[in-house]
C-alpha cells in the first residue's frame, strides 16, 4: 500500500487506504492487537472494541481470511478460549495504512491552513497612506 499517488493516479486517490482495515470495527481490532504485545482473548477484544460477539466474530473472520490476524482456539481451565494476535503481514499492512492516513491528515491540514490564511487576508482592509 502506498502513501503517495504515482503519476498515473489522482493526487488524492489514497489507494493505500486498505478496505479491509478501513472499516472502523476492524481498525479498532487491529489497533488493539498492535498496541498490546501479547495476544488478546476474544473477551478482551470484545470489551476494548465495544463489539457484540457476532460483530467481533465476523470482523475477525474477515481479518483472518486476509491473513492479518491469527486466531487460536483452545481451552483454559477446561473452558473454551479464543486468542487473537496480529500477524507479521497484518502489522505491515496496518503500518502502511497508517502511513497513507497520515498523508490524508497532512493534506487536509494544509488545505485548512491555506483556507485560514485566505480568510484572514480577505478580512484585512488596505491601509490608506
Amino acid at each position: 500500500m502506498k502513501a503517495k499517488a504515482s503519476s498515473g493516479e489522482g493526487r488524492f486517490a489514497y489507494e493505500g487506504l486498505d478496505r479491509v482495515i478501513h472499516e472502523h470495527a476492524r481498525l479498532s481490532i487491529l489497533t488493539c492487537l498492535i498496541t498490546n504485545p501479547k495476544p488478546l482473548t476474544f473477551g478482551d477484544l470484545k470489551q476494548l472494541c465495544s463489539l457484540t460477539d457476532g460483530n467481533l466474530s465476523r470482523h475477525l473472520t474477515v481479518l483472518e481470511e486476509a491473513k492479518m490476524v491469527q486466531i487460536v482456539k483452545g481451552h483454559d481451565r477446561n473452558r473454551p478460549q479464543t486468542v487473537c494476535k496480529i500477524t507479521p503481514s497484518g502489522r505491515k499492512r496496518y503500518l502502511e495504512y497508517l502511513s497513507t492516513l497520515e498523508q490524508v491528515v497532512k493534506d487536509a491540514a494544509k488545505v485548512s491552513k491555506d483556507e485560514s490564511e485566505s480568510t484572514l487576508l480577505r478580512s484585512l482592509t488596505p491601509s490608506e497612506a
